[in-house]
């Protein structure tokens, strides 16, 4: 099996002997159970794999009393419970286990923030360590495969995206992708309560990847759709939760011609966009490149800054006018725009309402050719 080395793991690696539970969230498909079971074979190898998926499971562990907890333990010294959010009261189940079993090392994957929120959270306040893994970022992959073959690559990955399965099968990526990008990749949502109508869910998820790059404004798609607004936000907030897409809200101070509502929506995967329309053509074909290489790089983005444990807050800015900026990080008063150009001959720059208005600390065009070096600084 073809191995590729993730930045998360020297972290993770880190922690081990500190007795916190290790718990990693993300996309389903992502490696979020080879990482930790890498990670569980270097330091344990007798160490209990348990399957959250699993229902012969499920069964045993929903709500398990404290007496057959023990017998569940053993005599492991490592539990790795995957997809954790499946088990009802994980998050009373895996307190149990750090506060009566000192010499256990506890480690939890899960792929629905919103599941793992509502039962982790409170009970294993300051008793774990949470981390996000998402698809191969741009680092990653330049790892695995060096920096000429990596930058070869980049009109491949703008279509068919960073799966690690994905990315070490190139000649199944289509079949790959639509398998992901099918219900496994939402499965949690629908097996969520709120989801009633599935044929909703594809509906929004199309018109999101039709509309990507550009804003999103839940009225319109409300009645494009034919639904409530209501069950579009909701419907959006889970897709969100569940690590399909993520949201930009606008960069507002108030100014009277600043859009301060509205989002932009992006997907964490360009191939997953691209399997949902159903539209693999070459990069030299597309008529949406350009949104296409403003996802991949707010992407890449995003991923870079969640294993930099970087605190700052994404926006985008846009006015009345139609004046706009494509990405904007403030972090401790300090203000960088991002532009994203596809086309390196074509221009670009901060509109002057904004530079009048703000002070902008580092200004970028982002195009393939300074994206390596000067977006991601690597």
């Amino acid at each position: 099996m073809i191995k590729i080395d993730r930045i998360l793991q020297p972290e993770l690696e880190k922690k081990w002997n500190d007795r916190k539970i290790l718990v990693v969230v993300g996309p389903r498909q992502v490696g979020k159970t080879t990482l930790l079971q890498a990670l569980c074979i270097k330091n344990d190898s007798n160490y209990l794999f348990v399957n959250g998926d699993d229902s012969a499971t499920r069964e045993i562990l929903n709500n398990i009393s404290e007496s057959n907890l023990k017998h569940f333990v053993g005599a492991s010294k490592t539990i790795f419970i995957d997809e954790a959010q499946r088990i009802t009261n994980i998050g009373l189940t895996a307190k149990i286990i750090y506060d009566r079993f000192n010499d256990v090392k506890l480690l939890l994957s899960g792929s629905s923030a919103l599941e793992i929120a509502n039962t982790i959270n409170e009970p294993l306040t300051g008793r774990k360590w949470e981390y996000n893994l998402y698809p191969i970022s741009w680092e990653e992959y330049v790892n695995f495969k060096g920096y000429l073959n990596a930058r070869l690559d980049l009109n491949t990955r703008l279509i068919y995206g960073m799966y690690p399965e994905v990315v070490t099968n190139p000649t199944n990526s289509q079949q790959l992708l639509s398998s992901i990008a099918g219900s496994y990749l939402y499965k949690d949502l629908l097996q969520y309560q709120g989801i009633r109508k599935p044929e909703i869910l594809e509906k929004i998820l199309i018109a999101l990847a039709l509309q990507l790059g550009s804003e999103v404004n839940y009225n319109e798609l409300a009645n494009t759709l034919r639904i409530d607004r209501a069950t579009v936000e909701q419907y959006i907030n889970l897709l969100e939760k569940t690590y399909v897409i993520f949201k930009l809200n606008p960069f507002s101070r108030n100014l009277r011609n600043e859009l301060s509502s509205g989002r932009k929506i992006y997907f964490y995967d360009n191939g997953i966009r691209n399997a949902l329309i159903g539209d693999f053509k070459p990069v030299e074909l597309r008529q949406d490149i350009g949104q296409l290489w403003e996802n991949f790089c707010v992407s890449e983005r995003i991923k870079q800054h969640s294993y930099k444990q970087w605190y700052g807050k994404h926006y985008f800015w846009r006015t009345y006018q139609q004046q706009e900026i494509d990405l904007i990080e403030e972090i401790d008063g300090k203000i960088s725009t991002y532009e994203f150009k596809w086309n390196v001959n074509k221009k670009g720059g901060i509109p002057k309402t904004f530079a009048n208005n703000y002070e902008v600390e580092n200004e970028l065009i982002v195009t393939p050719e300074n994206f390596y070096s000067s977006f991601l600084n690597l």
